[in-house]
Protein backbone atom coordinates (compact mmCIF):
# COMPACT_ATOMS: atom_id res chain seq x y z
CA UNK A 1 0.00 0.00 0.00
CA UNK A 2 1.53 3.62 -0.56
CA UNK A 3 2.14 5.91 2.02
CA UNK A 4 0.16 8.72 2.37
CA UNK A 5 1.56 11.69 0.34
CA UNK A 6 2.68 14.81 2.58
CA UNK A 7 1.62 18.09 1.13
CA UNK A 8 4.09 20.48 -0.71
CA UNK A 9 3.65 24.54 -0.56
CA UNK A 10 6.45 25.83 -2.87
CA UNK A 11 6.55 29.60 -3.19
CA UNK A 12 8.39 30.96 -6.40
CA UNK A 13 9.59 34.23 -6.15
CA UNK A 14 10.53 34.72 -9.57
CA UNK A 15 12.55 38.06 -10.24
CA UNK A 16 11.11 39.67 -7.65
CA UNK A 17 13.17 40.30 -4.03
CA UNK A 18 15.96 42.34 -2.48
CA UNK A 19 17.29 42.09 1.18
CA UNK A 20 13.55 44.13 2.31
CA UNK A 21 11.91 41.08 1.53
CA UNK A 22 13.68 38.83 3.91
CA UNK A 23 11.24 40.60 6.17
CA UNK A 24 8.44 39.05 5.12
CA UNK A 25 10.47 35.30 5.39
CA UNK A 26 10.87 36.51 9.26
CA UNK A 27 7.11 37.47 9.54
CA UNK A 28 6.13 34.16 8.05
CA UNK A 29 8.47 32.10 9.93
CA UNK A 30 7.01 34.09 12.73
CA UNK A 31 3.23 32.88 12.18
CA UNK A 32 4.73 28.97 11.47
CA UNK A 33 6.45 29.70 15.13
CA UNK A 34 2.98 30.83 16.75
CA UNK A 35 0.44 28.57 15.46
CA UNK A 36 -0.26 24.84 14.57
CA UNK A 37 2.78 22.78 13.16
CA UNK A 38 1.91 23.05 8.96
CA UNK A 39 0.72 19.81 7.65
CA UNK A 40 2.95 20.34 4.65
CA UNK A 41 6.29 20.69 3.42
CA UNK A 42 7.21 24.35 2.80
CA UNK A 43 9.61 25.69 -0.25
CA UNK A 44 10.83 29.03 -0.86
CA UNK A 45 12.64 29.42 -4.39
CA UNK A 46 13.76 33.22 -4.11
CA UNK A 47 16.49 34.72 -6.48
CA UNK A 48 19.58 33.27 -6.27
CA UNK A 49 20.68 36.47 -4.55
CA UNK A 50 19.01 36.39 -1.70
CA UNK A 51 18.95 32.14 -1.65
CA UNK A 52 21.99 31.60 1.06
CA UNK A 53 20.74 34.42 3.36
CA UNK A 54 16.73 33.10 3.00
CA UNK A 55 18.29 29.80 3.70
CA UNK A 56 19.66 30.64 7.43
CA UNK A 57 16.59 32.58 8.34
CA UNK A 58 14.40 30.16 6.82
CA UNK A 59 15.46 26.69 8.17
CA UNK A 60 14.93 27.37 11.99
CA UNK A 61 11.71 27.56 11.16
CA UNK A 62 11.66 24.83 8.91
CA UNK A 63 11.56 26.18 5.47
CA UNK A 64 13.06 24.53 2.95
CA UNK A 65 14.84 26.42 -0.12
CA UNK A 66 15.02 26.31 -3.77
CA UNK A 67 16.43 27.63 -6.66
CA UNK A 68 14.57 29.03 -9.69
CA UNK A 69 16.75 27.24 -12.20
CA UNK A 70 20.24 25.30 -12.76
CA UNK A 71 21.84 25.14 -15.28
CA UNK A 72 22.75 21.40 -16.95
CA UNK A 73 26.44 21.51 -16.58
CA UNK A 74 28.42 21.40 -12.98
CA UNK A 75 30.61 24.25 -13.54
CA UNK A 76 32.47 25.74 -16.65
CA UNK A 77 32.13 28.69 -18.97
CA UNK A 78 28.54 29.47 -18.32
CA UNK A 79 28.34 33.48 -17.50
CA UNK A 80 25.17 33.98 -14.95
CA UNK A 81 24.21 30.72 -15.19
CA UNK A 82 24.21 28.83 -11.46
CA UNK A 83 25.00 25.36 -11.32
CA UNK A 84 22.95 22.66 -9.02
CA UNK A 85 25.79 22.32 -7.20
CA UNK A 86 25.68 26.09 -6.34
CA UNK A 87 22.68 26.13 -5.40
CA UNK A 88 23.11 23.39 -2.62
CA UNK A 89 25.84 25.00 -1.40
CA UNK A 90 23.89 28.10 -1.07
CA UNK A 91 21.57 25.84 1.42
CA UNK A 92 19.21 24.64 -1.62
CA UNK A 93 17.19 21.33 -1.38
CA UNK A 94 14.98 21.64 -4.62
CA UNK A 95 15.34 23.28 -8.09
CA UNK A 96 12.38 24.44 -10.11
CA UNK A 97 13.16 23.25 -13.90
CA UNK A 98 11.31 23.72 -17.10
CA UNK A 99 8.90 26.21 -15.61
CA UNK A 100 6.79 27.86 -18.92
CA UNK A 101 8.39 31.09 -18.37
CA UNK A 102 11.92 29.54 -18.67
CA UNK A 103 10.39 27.21 -21.63
CA UNK A 104 8.80 30.30 -23.20
CA UNK A 105 11.47 33.00 -22.62
CA UNK A 106 14.70 30.96 -23.15
CA UNK A 107 13.12 28.30 -25.17
CA UNK A 108 14.20 25.57 -23.34
CA UNK A 109 13.13 22.26 -24.78
CA UNK A 110 11.85 18.90 -22.47
CA UNK A 111 15.69 17.71 -23.59
CA UNK A 112 16.57 20.44 -22.05
CA UNK A 113 14.76 20.34 -18.92
CA UNK A 114 15.75 16.63 -18.62
CA UNK A 115 19.57 17.72 -18.50
CA UNK A 116 18.39 19.92 -15.83
CA UNK A 117 16.63 17.34 -13.82
CA UNK A 118 19.79 14.98 -13.64
CA UNK A 119 22.37 17.84 -12.98
CA UNK A 120 19.88 18.69 -10.18
CA UNK A 121 19.39 15.01 -9.34
CA UNK A 122 23.48 14.92 -9.42
CA UNK A 123 23.84 17.20 -6.31
CA UNK A 124 21.55 15.90 -4.54
CA UNK A 125 18.14 18.12 -4.75
CA UNK A 126 14.70 17.76 -5.43
CA UNK A 127 13.68 18.78 -9.14
CA UNK A 128 10.18 20.00 -9.33
CA UNK A 129 9.54 19.20 -13.10
CA UNK A 130 7.10 21.91 -14.74
CA UNK A 131 4.56 20.85 -17.64
CA UNK A 132 1.79 22.42 -18.86
CA UNK A 133 -0.49 23.48 -21.96
CA UNK A 134 -0.65 27.02 -23.58
CA UNK A 135 -4.32 27.97 -24.60
CA UNK A 136 -4.15 27.46 -27.89
CA UNK A 137 -3.20 23.86 -27.06
CA UNK A 138 -6.12 23.54 -24.54
CA UNK A 139 -8.64 24.90 -27.04
CA UNK A 140 -7.41 22.34 -29.34
CA UNK A 141 -8.13 19.22 -27.08
CA UNK A 142 -4.43 18.86 -27.17
CA UNK A 143 -3.98 20.00 -23.36
CA UNK A 144 -3.49 15.88 -22.18
CA UNK A 145 -1.35 14.79 -24.95
CA UNK A 146 1.30 17.42 -25.11
CA UNK A 147 1.42 17.50 -20.92
CA UNK A 148 2.22 13.61 -21.19
CA UNK A 149 4.45 14.20 -23.88
CA UNK A 150 6.04 16.76 -21.75
CA UNK A 151 6.25 14.07 -19.03
CA UNK A 152 7.47 11.91 -20.72
CA UNK A 153 10.57 13.79 -22.61
CA UNK A 154 11.20 16.01 -19.66
CA UNK A 155 11.56 13.11 -16.37
CA UNK A 156 14.98 11.65 -16.64
CA UNK A 157 14.52 7.56 -16.90
CA UNK A 158 17.16 7.67 -14.95
CA UNK A 159 15.24 8.68 -11.71
CA UNK A 160 15.40 5.84 -9.49
CA UNK A 161 12.76 7.27 -7.08
CA UNK A 162 15.00 9.06 -4.78
CA UNK A 163 12.50 12.28 -5.19
CA UNK A 164 10.97 14.25 -7.78
CA UNK A 165 7.80 16.81 -7.96
CA UNK A 166 5.90 17.69 -10.85
CA UNK A 167 4.32 21.12 -11.44
CA UNK A 168 1.49 21.41 -13.78
CA UNK A 169 0.74 24.54 -14.98
CA UNK A 170 -1.83 25.25 -17.00
CA UNK A 171 0.21 28.59 -19.18
CA UNK A 172 -2.87 30.50 -19.65
CA UNK A 173 -3.51 30.75 -16.11
CA UNK A 174 -0.11 31.97 -14.47
CA UNK A 175 -0.42 35.53 -13.36
CA UNK A 176 -3.55 35.99 -14.78
CA UNK A 177 -5.36 35.48 -12.67
CA UNK A 178 -7.58 32.96 -14.41
CA UNK A 179 -7.73 29.15 -13.24
CA UNK A 180 -8.99 26.23 -14.93
CA UNK A 181 -12.11 24.63 -13.23
CA UNK A 182 -11.61 22.06 -10.66
CA UNK A 183 -13.05 19.40 -12.70
CA UNK A 184 -10.11 20.27 -15.44
CA UNK A 185 -7.65 20.35 -12.69
CA UNK A 186 -8.90 16.95 -11.22
CA UNK A 187 -8.49 15.38 -15.70
CA UNK A 188 -5.51 16.70 -15.74
CA UNK A 189 -3.77 15.75 -12.44
CA UNK A 190 -5.37 12.35 -13.14
CA UNK A 191 -3.91 12.18 -17.02
CA UNK A 192 -0.60 12.54 -14.49
CA UNK A 193 -0.55 10.45 -12.25
CA UNK A 194 -1.88 7.91 -14.57
CA UNK A 195 1.25 8.51 -16.99
CA UNK A 196 3.74 8.72 -13.70
CA UNK A 197 1.98 4.77 -12.75
CA UNK A 198 2.55 3.78 -16.17
CA UNK A 199 5.98 4.83 -16.49
CA UNK A 200 7.46 3.72 -12.91
CA UNK A 201 4.67 2.17 -11.03
CA UNK A 202 4.93 2.21 -7.30
CA UNK A 203 7.03 5.08 -7.73
CA UNK A 204 5.01 6.92 -9.70
CA UNK A 205 1.97 6.99 -7.55
CA UNK A 206 4.21 8.70 -4.55
CA UNK A 207 5.31 11.46 -6.99
CA UNK A 208 3.94 14.44 -5.60
CA UNK A 209 2.03 16.50 -8.14
CA UNK A 210 1.46 20.19 -7.76
CA UNK A 211 -0.93 23.04 -9.06
CA UNK A 212 0.58 25.75 -10.26
CA UNK A 213 -1.40 28.48 -12.20
CA UNK A 214 -2.91 31.49 -9.74
CA UNK A 215 -3.11 30.17 -6.85
CA UNK A 216 -4.13 32.55 -4.11
CA UNK A 217 -5.78 32.70 -0.14
CA UNK A 218 -9.15 32.73 -2.02
CA UNK A 219 -8.81 29.54 -3.62
CA UNK A 220 -6.14 27.52 -2.30
CA UNK A 221 -8.60 25.43 0.06
CA UNK A 222 -10.94 24.18 -3.18
CA UNK A 223 -8.05 23.37 -5.44
CA UNK A 224 -5.70 21.33 -2.71
CA UNK A 225 -9.17 19.62 -1.77
CA UNK A 226 -8.73 17.75 -5.27
CA UNK A 227 -8.02 14.27 -5.98
CA UNK A 228 -4.05 13.70 -6.96
CA UNK A 229 -3.63 17.47 -6.35
CA UNK A 230 -0.16 17.10 -3.70
CA UNK A 231 0.07 21.36 -3.29
CA UNK A 232 1.19 24.09 -5.07
CA UNK A 233 3.15 25.88 -6.66
CA UNK A 234 2.41 29.71 -5.73
CA UNK A 235 3.92 32.53 -7.73
CA UNK A 236 2.91 36.34 -6.87
CA UNK A 237 1.36 35.31 -3.29
CA UNK A 238 4.21 33.86 -1.88
CA UNK A 239 6.02 37.18 -1.87
CA UNK A 240 3.57 38.55 1.10
CA UNK A 241 3.68 36.59 4.08
CA UNK A 242 0.33 36.93 5.23
CA UNK A 243 -1.21 35.46 1.80
CA UNK A 244 1.43 32.65 1.92
CA UNK A 245 0.67 31.42 5.55
CA UNK A 246 -2.91 31.51 4.12
CA UNK A 247 -1.94 29.05 1.32
CA UNK A 248 -0.18 26.99 3.92
CA UNK A 249 -3.20 27.07 6.28
CA UNK A 250 -5.43 25.75 3.88
CA UNK A 251 -3.66 22.46 3.89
Amino acid sequence: MTAPITPLIAGNWKMNGTSVSLGEVRNLADRLAAGTPPRCTIVICPPATLLERLSEIAGPAGIVTGGQDCHTATSGAHTGDVSAAMLADAGAQYVIVGHSERRTNHAESDATVRLKALAAMAADLIPIICVGETEAERDAGEAGSVVVDQIAASIPAEWTGKGIVVAYEPVWAIGTGRTPTSADIAQMHLTIRRELETRFGERGSAVRILYGGSMKPSNAAEILAIANVNGGLVGGASLLANDFHAIISAV
